[in-house]
């Protein structure tokens, strides 16, 4: 995303199957942390004799599975969005974290909250819904989807 090339030495933990692509989760030495590697981004992989670092099970878990999508860490914020009344159906049905929070209004929206550590994957599936959807909360997600919807607009004028 950033456009730039990053060598690293990972320990690999697990393959994932994530939105048709392929991730591995491993333990970055670079960076001394679980990180996700969208496989489609690797260029040039080379099998090292070096020993990989084992990952606890439970840890993995932990950091890969606590926050919204695939770019895993612990939780740094709750996104607070509400949906329309008209979209509220289609979005009360789908599961978009474990431990989401989630509320029908008396009004017929439907106010959902889930925890995220990265604002990519969200931010993408927040504007997939359009007009259909606000966030309330935190005020710096709330002004990447307005700037990215007013960037979108001014091609249209």
């Amino acid at each position: 995303e950033r456009g730039e090339k990053v060598v690293r030495v990972i320990s690999p933990q697990e393959l994932v199957h994530y939105r048709d692509n392929w991730y591995v989760d491993a333990w970055c030495h670079l960076r001394k942390g679980i990180r996700s590697f969208g496989m489609d981004a690797m260029e040039n992989v080379e099998l090292l004799n070096d020993t990989a670092r084992e990952v606890d099970t439970d840890e993995m878990r932990r950091v890969t599975q606590s926050s919204y999508g695939i770019f895993a860490g612990q939780p740094t914020a709750w996104a607070v969005m509400r949906f329309t009344k008209h979209r509220a159906q289609w979005v009360e049905s789908e599961l978009w974290h474990p431990q989401q929070r989630a509320t029908r209004e008396p009004d017929g929206s439907y106010l959902l909250k889930v925890p995220y550590s990265d604002d990519r994957e969200l931010l993408g599936d927040i504007l997939r819904f359009g007009a259909d959807v606000q966030v309330l909360e935190p005020p710096e997600l709330r002004a990447k989807v307005q700037t990215t919807l007013l960037d979108a607009v001014k091609r249209y004028i």
